[in-house]
């Protein structure tokens, strides 16, 4: 199969499906620190015409493996994902440039990608598409306790002897009108 969405052949044959496999990709081709390792990525689905002239609909599923780094403890941990996606192409507007920003308007705009070429890479869709399901802030787990910012101890996996409660001193003038707001109170 093709690795190329070809909106030619979609004019001319009707919807196309597609699906291609990338155990090639690299993690710095995400270009997240959060993700230290990727395995293979599986990308699958059909592109037909949509409803506007040159606008074309492509819904598909993404899955992939990889070793995220938790935002708390920095432990490296497997992530799995296996999710569906809607995109629309659009032909990008001959005043547009390449770096022209266009305003979104409606929110169902919100799935469109503008195209200045006929084809649309499954590389780059399944790149995108791992961009879209790693999350902003990957923890290993919800309960994860993080580092220990004295000492570094992973608090998860292990308990240290630091102080729990470290008071900024610049946070003091706050700590005076608090005091008095109490005693306010009490009287």
């Amino acid at each position: 199969m093709n690795d190329k969405i070809e909106f030619d052949v979609i004019d001319e044959h009707g919807p196309q499906p597609f699906r291609a496999t990338f155990g090639e990709l690299s993690a710095r081709e995400i270009a997240r620190e959060e993700v230290s390792g990727l395995g293979s990525v599986t990308i699958e689905g059909e592109a037909r015409p949509g409803d506007a002239a040159g606008e074309y609909i492509v819904d598909g599923r993404a899955a992939f493996t990889a070793d995220l780094t938790c935002s708390r403890c920095v432990d490296a941990y497997p992530f799995a994902s296996n999710s569906d996606f809607h995109v629309r192409f659009r032909p990008r507007r001959e005043a547009s440039r390449e770096n022209e920003e266009i305003e979104i308007a409606d929110p169902e705009e919100l799935d469109v990608e503008f195209y200045t070429e006929r084809a649309v890479s499954l590389r780059d869709l399944a790149l995108e598409q791992i961009q879209l399901s790693i999350p902003m802030k990957p923890l290993c787990d919800e309960n994860c306790l993080g580092l220990c910012p004295t000492c570094g101890a992973n608090r998860s996996r292990e308990d240290c002897s630091c102080s729990e409660s470290l008071v900024d001193e610049r946070w003091g003038a706050l700590k005076a009108i608090r005091e008095d707001l109490t005693r306010k109170k009490d009287v």
